[in-house]
């Protein structure tokens, strides 16, 4: 079976100018395939270096891919490279030629003398259509056991190019004889290690296989099987699924591309509900989240962002007192604050965050990192949960942090509703 190896070239992405997206999007489109990967490479637009890595990675690999350097200005040189490491001319191709003057004729340009280089590829090599862009890529086996396929750094056409042509190519010339197939379950409100503890039999698979995973205070698994098919990979993984969600219950939230959010603005459609947010310390992420999702004004009435004092006075309705006494930072203005904003707004849920996300504000009975989400239910019962998140982490961890357990606690609560209505 060939494996893969990604090249990245692009001094714009040594020095950290661009984010490197283009492996992220090739390493799982592998996976899909497959198609097994171990090395990616960063290299600046220097033809040598450029050698040096592609010495490497030809001892290594049977299939590289390399992203970037295919554009018309004196820094691009992937295809110069490529071309002059295995000692092999470049020739022209008129039908590129004659493409990129169509597509700047088009666009009432003319293309200039440095365009047409990119129409020169390495002889032999076959022509990795851009349908979207003017930089073509390659489609190579400089010899019987290595196939080079290249790509332009512009995301877009490089994944329209994958999908339309490299792709069909790899199923059909036998670089694809299995599938990767995962599914990832996702959970809140547990750490990495408790989580890992619950599930520590199932490390030992080997198909499929259970790996676990952390970010931002969100817990991972993911359950990966190969097989001949989607299908197969499917019915394998499905058993174990079960398994792991009878384990751990209600702290996992959703699978694969769920989000909090839209996980419960399901809850909320489902029950024919609405919610409002009244927000302090997160300034608005919480609505930020629950407004990404499309169709969230079927259950989202609004929020409102209560940072200074006299804002939850004015339009939450918070007593004076509370703030005098108690404090912002406190679980009695939390549940005033979620009670007057679901009113404020006619919402059946209130949801509500204060706290101190620093690196300022903190005092010696309530630090950094100190926060309170308030619930109002349906049914009039108002709630408020402390939590104490780790201030080392920074303002904006405790911000993200904040606004996810907030969506949690609510995503929660639905249990306790009886009946939707």
């Amino acid at each position: 079976m060939a494996t893969a190896e990604i090249i990245c070239i692009g001094t714009e992405l040594l020095l950290g100018e661009i984010l490197n997206s283009n492996a992220q999007y090739l390493a799982q489109e592998l996976a899909k395939l497959g198609i097994s990967h171990h090395f990616q490479t960063v290299v600046g637009d220097n033809i040598d270096r450029i050698h040096q890595v592609l010495a490497i990675a030809c001892n290594r690999s049977q299939i590289i891919i390399t992203t970037g350097g295919l554009g018309p200005t004196p820094d691009d040189l992937t295809t110069e490279a490529i071309a002059s490491f295995f000692h092999t001319p470049l020739q022209e191709h008129p039908d590129i030629w004659s493409k990129i003057q169509q597509d700047y004729s088009r666009s009432g340009r003319t293309p200039t003398d440095n365009n047409r280089k990119q129409a020169f590829l390495p002889q032999g090599a076959e022509i990795l259509t851009n349908s979207v862009g003017t930089a073509p890529g390659m489609i190579w086996k400089p010899y019987a056991n290595l196939l080079i396929l290249t790509f332009p750094g512009v995301p877009n056409e490089l994944y329209t190019m994958w999908q339309e042509v490299a792709v069909p190519y790899l199923k059909n010339n036998g670089y694809v004889d299995s599938v990767l197939h995962s599914r990832v379950l996702l959970y809140w409100g547990i750490p990495e290690s408790a989580l890992a503890s619950k599930v520590e039999p199932f490390f030992q698979l080997t198909n499929p296989t259970v790996a676990p995973y952390a970010n931002y205070g969100q817990a991972r698994l993911r359950i990966t099987a190969k097989a001949a098919t989607t299908a197969e990979a499917m019915d394998l993984i499905a058993p174990v699924e079960a398994q792991i969600l009878q384990l751990t219950g209600a702290d996992c939230y959703g699978k694969d591309d769920d989000t909090l959010a839209s996980v419960v603005g399901n809850q909320l459609q489902a029950r024919h509900q609405t919610l409002a947010i009244a927000e302090s310390c997160t300034g608005g992420l919480v609505g930020d989240m629950l407004t990404s999702i499309a169709g969230s004004s079927a259950y989202f009435q609004g929020g409102v962002i209560s940072y200074s004092n006299q804002a939850k006075i004015d339009l939450l309705g918070v007593n004076p007192h509370t703030l005098a006494t108690e404090g912002a930072v406190s679980a009695a203005t939390a549940q005033q604050m979620a009670q007057g904003v679901a009113h404020a707004l006619k919402a059946d849920w209130g949801l509500s965050i204060t706290g101190i996300a620093g690196p300022t504000g903190a005092t010696a009975t309530k630090p950094v990192g100190l926060v309170y989400i308030g619930l109002y239910h349906p049914h009039g019962q108002v709630t408020a949960q402390e939590y104490r998140f780790n201030p080392s982490r920074g303002r904006n961890w405790i911000r993200r942090v904040s606004a996810c357990s907030a969506l949690d606690q609510l995503r929660r609560s639905f249990a306790m509703i009886d009946t939707p209505k």
